[in-house]
């Protein structure tokens, strides 16, 4: 029986849907949102705050400041809340509103974004505003998820070995790119494990981080309107970009079945269903779902919201063809 004194001491590490009758793909799906925080983005966000406060950075009286689309902004408001600090959430207008609630009852102050950066897009803006606050205040600490190599040190530690412990014999792996810290972690794990493991990149359309020009993105977690600093191609061996109706589809599927997602999990889900629809071998196939649905009902699962973006007939829809491509360099 476990028993924790800190919100970020447990984590479930050890549960895969089989998703075989679902997709008809031999698939299995790590899930990733069952800790206080409710998604992957615990390990990280413990593993920078550690480490800042190893290094002297993160003192008491420091104030954590974060650019993120939600859930490690959620982290961080947790860890934030259990050890004292204060923590200011700068994220944007597609942030969902239940996301917004949680991170101002865990006591975070939340800024939203609403006008792109003319270079930088949403995201360009809130790094400019983090920027802001920490040239106006010494006390700001910003750990900076997009350069920090703690984000994918965390996912070289536990996520990697964890899939690698369960599936001796896996042969892909699907991760959805974001910051790319997850998926530069597990990259570099599975370079130097005993088989080769083929690293496939799940992108959004509309996203900057191989190389495409930036485009319009309504669903948070997944994609970047500038390449990822942490991002190294060479350990990438393909990707594949999802369209967001595509995604809303998925994600309605897997919710049909009794397994509600988020629209990061629908967009890793889809993509490698269409990945694997592309190969006659049987293959030992992983994909990882960063989060639960329950923080998208009113975005993903509200069919207003989804008709209004996506048009009437989106779920109605059959999946289309995704085209894979290797990564840009």
């Amino acid at each position: 029986m476990p028993v924790i004194s800190t919100p970020h001491e447990f984590n479930t590490d050890d549960l895969y849907v089989d998703l075989e009758a679902i997709s008809g793909h031999r698939l299995f799906l790590k899930c990733e949102g069952f800790n206080f925080a409710g998604s992957i983005k615990l390990k990280a966000a413990t593993a920078m705050v550690e480490a800042a406060e190893r290094d002297g950075l993160l003192t008491p009286g420091s104030i954590l400041v974060e650019s993120t689309s939600g859930n490690l902004g959620v982290a961080l408001s947790m860890i934030a809340a259990s050890r004292g600090y204060r923590f200011v959430c700068v994220t944007d207008s597609r942030c969902n509103l239940a996301t917004r609630l949680l991170l101002e009852a865990l006591g975070a102050q939340v800024h939203v974004v609403t006008e792109p950066s003319p270079t930088g897009g949403l995201l360009g803006a809130r790094i400019d505003h983090v920027r802001a606050l920490c040239a106006s205040d010494d006390r700001y600490v910003w750990l900076n998820q997009y350069t920090n190599p703690n984000n994918h040190g965390a996912h070289y530690r536990t996520t990697a070995p964890a899939i690698a412990r369960a599936f001796p014999d896996l042969d892909v792996l699907f991760i959805g790119a974001g910051t790319t810290g997850t998926l530069m972690g597990c990259a570099r794990y599975f370079r130097t494990w005993h088989r080769p493991v083929r690293i496939v990149a799940i992108d959004s359309e509309g996203s900057a981080t191989f190389g495409r020009a930036p485009g319009r993105r309504m669903i948070p977690g997944l994609g970047t309107s500038i390449r990822p600093p942490l991002l190294d191609t060479s350990l990438v061996d393909e990707v594949v970009h999802v369209d967001e109706a595509e995604t809303i589809r998925t994600c309605h599927q897997l919710a049909r079945h009794g397994f509600v997602f988020g629209g990061s999990t629908g967009t890793v889900v889809n993509g490698a269903g269409q990945w694997l629809a592309q190969r006659d071998e049987r293959l030992t196939a992983v994909a990882i779902a960063p989060d639960l649905g329950e923080r998208y009902l009113e975005t993903v699962y509200q069919a207003g919201w989804v008709q209004d973006l996506y048009g009437e007939d989106v779920l109605q829809a059959q999946p289309a063809d995704v085209a894979v491509t290797s990564p840009a360099a």
